[in-house]
């Protein structure tokens, strides 16, 4: 038995299959995977995403420790409450975890990967030498993902007393109210909300809200949707072993100002200047057949590459992935499905935004 979040037992008394992720026992559908990632295209569907990691740093020092730690600058973060996505990089310019950074306060709120949650943790904190600065870790705040066109009105009605700072909040932006933190921000291509609520409040919060017609969605659809949407998952996508510049998270890296030494930067500097190899894409497959992950990908006269992430689009109505190729790699690819060779196309992310194909 893995760890349970506070809503396990809501999963098994709607009907959740659960399965081990990350050490945590989660549910991957509640009958319907296929319903769920409908329900979150064409109205609301909800995630409990209970098991990531929130870790707070406060400190006098706070701003120039996360400068130094994450490849992207906090220090473009104006707003209270506006939030930044990163990466956080080995020496050698791999992607440690990805991860979401929000300016408190005086103080900053981080979002890491439950997978990653130890060695995360363990480089933070070793990290810290020389900055007057403190990480504490929330594992009283659960939190529950509310996502789709209808998503952001239907927590209105059922949290009126918050209906006026979620009317305010701009796209990835959050601010607290009363204990509870509501971010406008998402994992599946839609609009939508991230909630971090008191774990003592969040089963009566997600009965309200399948009450008021919010579909519970599992790992299954999460995955799909986010793939559709062209959003990197962490051990596929990208890894330790991984260039962010390889994974198409280039645009995290903030080169301004030249002075920021952040960790992987001289990496990435001498990646950048010998010419970057691989790039990532979005692959199409028309016809028969689903493209998955570590599939060979060939580029006719250039070279191979390799699927990332892949699976049949419940919206598009075929087989979606994507992928690292070469980085001269035009608009045509082939994808060795059990032995045989099929034809693809290249697309640039996403597939879908907002319920629309993007292509």
């Amino acid at each position: 038995m893995g760890k349970q979040t506070p809503l396990y037992d809501n999963h098994l008394e709607a009907g959740g299959k659960i399965v081990d992720f990350g050490g945590w026992d989660m549910p991957i559908h509640y009958g319907s995977q296929i319903q769920e990632h409908k329900a979150v295209r064409e109205a609301a569907g909800m995630f409990d995403v209970s098991h990531m990691t929130i870790v707070d740093v406060r400190g006098p020092d706070a701003t120039a420790y996360l400068q130094k730690l994450l490849a992207n600058d906090v220090s473009k973060l104006k707003e209270v409450g506006k939030a930044l996505y990163t990466g956080m990089l080995n020496t050698n310019g791999g992607v440690i975890d990805d991860l979401i950074v929000y300016r408190m306060d005086g103080w900053y709120r981080t979002v890491v990967n439950c997978a990653t949650r130890e060695k995360d943790l363990e480089w933070m904190t070793a990290h810290t030498k020389g900055f007057d600065i403190s990480l504490t870790e929330r594992p009283e705040l659960a939190m529950v993902a509310v996502q789709g066109p209808e998503a952001i009105g239907m927590v209105q009605k059922i949290r009126p007393e918050a209906a006026d700072l979620i009317d305010g909040l701009k796209v990835f932006q959050g601010l607290p109210q009363h204990g509870w933190f509501y971010a406008r921000t998402g994992y599946t291509g839609e609009d939508g909300l991230e909630i971090m609520i008191p774990e003592s409040d969040v089963a009566t919060f997600w009965s309200q809200l399948v009450e008021a017609g919010v579909q519970p969605c599992g790992l299954g659809a999460r995955d799909t949707l986010r793939l559709e949407a062209g959003m990197n998952l962490y051990g596929n996508d990208m890894d330790e072993d991984t260039s962010p510049l390889a994974a198409g998270m280039g645009w995290t890296i903030a080169w301004e100002p030249a002075e920021r030494n952040f960790i992987g930067r001289d990496a990435l500097e001498a990646e950048r200047a010998a010419g970057v190899t691989m790039k990532q894409v979005g692959l199409v497959l028309e016809g028969r057949g689903v493209m998955r992950a570590h599939q060979k990908v060939v580029i006719d006269g250039i070279g191979e590459g390799e699927v990332t992430s892949g699976t049949f689009s419940p919206t598009l109505q075929c087989s979606i992935a994507i992928a690292r190729v070469p980085a001269n790699t035009a608009d045509t690819a082939q994808v060795d499905l059990r032995g045989k060779l099929t034809d693809v196309s290249v697309i640039a992310l996403p597939f879908v935004r907002n319920g629309q194909k993007k292509f």
